[in-house]
């Protein structure tokens, strides 16, 4: 029956192959096989009882089990499932995960802090869509004095540069200084965002003529990662996939 059928972006990301996004990208490419046939239409549509969709030659199943981690990650690791140049990759971290789960969104390699991985696409697209504005929580050192004008200006929204040289102007953001150490020429400070352009925080900061010295991502929502160990994960409770869910 028709509304047995799902679009197949969904199907993938329900696999915990990938994201949504980056399931359309596999599509888009080719990559992407249904009944044996390439399939390369965003459109396009299966039926999960009896479809055969493949990736790679190995055959998508959607994972029956969902499951959502908290990550704390270290610096050093790439937010990737398997890494072209054979780096470490978060998924190394996930010992004892026996599912096939996929980061939501991206933390670079020498940025560390909070990471949501999932089978569950809905849940990954939802965490991950700029449209639902889920704020992300970031400290920041960075070299020399922050003033209240360079806190205003962040506040405000500063350029930075996005793909191709364009310049990209950023949403309003929540900015609090937590420390001056004058003697080092340091700043600590606390950056609250809900976009998700590329190393966003860090060409916030170049913008107003700070250079980033140490970046950690406290918080997604309201889950943070205070009491879990740097390369430590657990398991969120049903009460904070409600709240994600329910931003």
């Amino acid at each position: 029956m028709e509304d047995e059928k799902i679009r197949l972006q969904k199907y993938i990301a329900s696999s915990g192959v990938a994201s949504r996004r980056k399931a359309e990208e596999l599509i888009l490419q080719g990559k992407i096989k249904v009944n044996g046939k390439t399939v390369t239409e965003l459109g396009s549509k299966v039926n999960p009882k009896k479809d055969k969709v493949e990736f790679d030659g190995k055959v998508l199943k959607i994972e029956d089990k969902k499951i959502y981690i908290l990550l704390n990650k270290p610096i050093g690791y790439v937010t990737t499932v398997k890494d072209q140049f054979q780096r470490d990759t978060v998924m190394d971290l996930l010992k004892g995960v026996e599912e096939k789960v996929v980061p939501a969104g991206r933390l670079d390699m020498y940025t560390s802090g909070a990471l949501i991985l999932s089978n569950d696409g809905d849940f990954i697209n939802k965490v991950t869509h700029p449209k639902n504005e889920i704020e992300k929580t970031y400290n920041v050192t960075v070299t020399g004095k922050i003033t209240n004008e360079d806190v205003k200006r962040l506040q405000e929204g500063v350029e930075i540069e996005q793909n191709d040289n364009e310049r990209y102007l950023t949403k309003p953001a929540k900015v609090k200084i937590l420390k001056i150490d004058e003697e080092k020429n340091l700043s600590r400070i606390q950056i609250t965002i809900h976009e998700g352009k590329n190393r966003e925080v860090r060409k916030m900061c170049e913008a107003i003529g700070k250079k980033v010295l140490a970046l950690h991502r406290a918080k997604i929502g309201n889950i943070d990662v205070k009491d879990l160990k740097l390369g430590k994960w657990r398991t969120l409770t049903k009460q904070e996939i409600d709240k994600l869910i329910n931003n």
